[in-house]
């Protein structure tokens, strides 16, 4: 499929990406320390559970954490691309881009409980099935009354967009354009998985994120678009959300 690749220098593409997501882990960390104390203190078990912060507080320090990834794509287009955000990161949809929404259900529903069985036969205590839910479940738990229709507007809409403009449009575009082989995009397409399983920061769910990283890279990649990955996004986040209510 030929794309027209945003700029023919796809690593200042990348020294852009890297700038922004440092400036992006910074700014919500920020918000974090300013909104959130931990609610226990540091001791032998761990550090404190600052990660366990309220709904109101994680939903603000995401969108410090996705403005600032916008306004980075925003100068990286103004700078190294065409000045057309959507054309740059491929911000289109069509029709057909809705048969996204069963490739993320399947992907939740089937591709990673299947990658997990046999790393949960190997590693049962590592990979048991609670231990893989904790995230989500936490996330719900934490998300009192109306609080669940913030958290759905974070997980379920907010994250899904902003992930996929992050990674597959910002990150995975211009490594494709800048391939000429088909090899060599299917290697794009997994090291930006990896990366994107990698910055989540959980271990134990990384084989299952990368592998939701190849399903959406390959979307994007197949389409020259972020439409169908943008829905595949949502519709895992949401089967995810509903399985741990």
């Amino acid at each position: 499929m030929n794309q027209q690749p945003p700029s023919p220098a796809p690593t200042r593409w990348v020294a852009w990406w890297v700038g922004t997501w440092l400036v992006g882990v910074t700014a919500g960390s920020l918000v974090i320390g300013l909104l959130h104390a931990p609610s226990r203190p540091d001791d032998a078990a761990g550090p404190g559970d600052v990660l366990a912060a309220p709904i109101g507080v994680l939903g603000a320090s995401l969108v410090a954490l996705w403005t600032a990834y916008l306004v980075g794509m925003w100068l990286a287009s103004e700078r190294l691309g065409s000045g057309s955000f959507a054309s740059d990161y491929g911000v289109r949809f069509a029709p057909v881009d809705l048969l996204g929404l069963p490739i993320g259900v399947a992907t939740q529903l089937a591709v990673v409980p299947l990658l997990y069985l046999p790393l949960e036969a190997i590693w049962p205590e590592t990979f048991a099935d609670d231990r893989l839910a904790d995230t989500a479940q936490d996330l719900v738990d934490r998300a009192d009354g109306g609080l669940i229709v913030l958290l759905f507007a974070l997980v379920v809409v907010g994250a899904p967009v902003v992930e996929e403009l992050f990674f597959r449009g910002f990150l995975q575009r211009p490594l494709l354009a800048a391939s000429t082989r088909p090899g060599q995009r299917a290697m794009v397409v997994v090291a930006v998985a990896l990366v994107f399983g990698a910055i989540h920061f959980r271990p134990v769910e990384l084989p299952g994120l990368a592998m939701v990283g190849v399903v959406l890279g390959v979307c994007a990649w197949r389409t020259d678009r972020l439409g169908m990955p943008i829905a595949a996004h949502v519709s895992f986040n949401a089967t995810g959300v509903v399985l741990a209510l």
